[in-house]
């Protein structure tokens, strides 16, 4: 039996065209998940593996919808071929296991690349929005644009925010510890630590 699987991360996102794909295909069901992809413990996932059985072939359109941890992905791909359960993803036809019947080895080598390829490719892309990142706070400075990590209790800030920073303040003044006003406000030591300099300087507290 041939079995699609399609995800997306909320209920808002809409499955639709990966559903069309799959059945395009020919799978003759399809589960759909509407749920972030980050592991396997996924509810949809995980009734759809309960049903899978010998010689089935569960289809994906592509490894994103499969998950997106690398070694969870290789991992679940290995306990599944283990069983026999062919796996297909349509936007990479490379990874069919039912291609490397006869070629002994040779399905787990072209898995095995293509795998080590994804990550270059992930890792890639992770420096490149941090390099990116980087010039633009580099340029923004430069212009005079740049005025950091914004805190979100100061004295100009407003509605909520307002309040818990002039709580922060009453305790201060009023000699209460820390570790109480931390309790009592959730806000963190280091910001706590902020607005009491900012109190003792007389200095307007906008945050760093």
């Amino acid at each position: 039996m041939m079995i699609g699987y399609a995800s997306v991360s909320t209920e808002e996102q809409n499955a639709a065209r990966q559903i069309k794909e799959l059945y395009e295909y020919g799978c003759e069901k399809v589960f759909v998940e509407k749920q972030s992809g980050k592991g396997f413990e996924r509810p949809i996932y995980q009734d759809m593996r309960e049903k899978l059985r010998f010689g089935d072939i569960l289809v994906v359109h592509d490894l994103s919808r499969f998950g997106r941890n690398k070694e969870a992905i290789r991992d679940e791909w290995k306990k599944l071929t283990d069983k026999e359960i062919d796996v297909v993803v349509l936007n990479m036809p490379i990874l069919d296991t039912r291609k490397y019947y006869e070629l002994e080895g040779v399905g787990q080598l072209v898995t095995d690349l293509v795998f080590t390829l994804l990550s270059w490719v992930v890792e890639e892309e992770r420096n490149r929005i941090r390099s990116a990142q980087k010039e633009g706070i580099e340029m923004a400075k430069k212009k005079g644009l740049y005025k950091g990590k914004q805190t979100k209790y100061h004295k100009n800030a407003k509605g909520t925010d307002k309040l818990i920073y002039e709580e922060v303040v009453r305790l201060l003044k009023a000699g209460a510890k820390k570790v109480v006003i931390q309790e009592k406000t959730n806000v963190s030591r280091p910001t706590i630590n902020k607005i009491e300099q900012q109190i003792k300087s007389g200095e307007d507290f906008k945050g760093v």
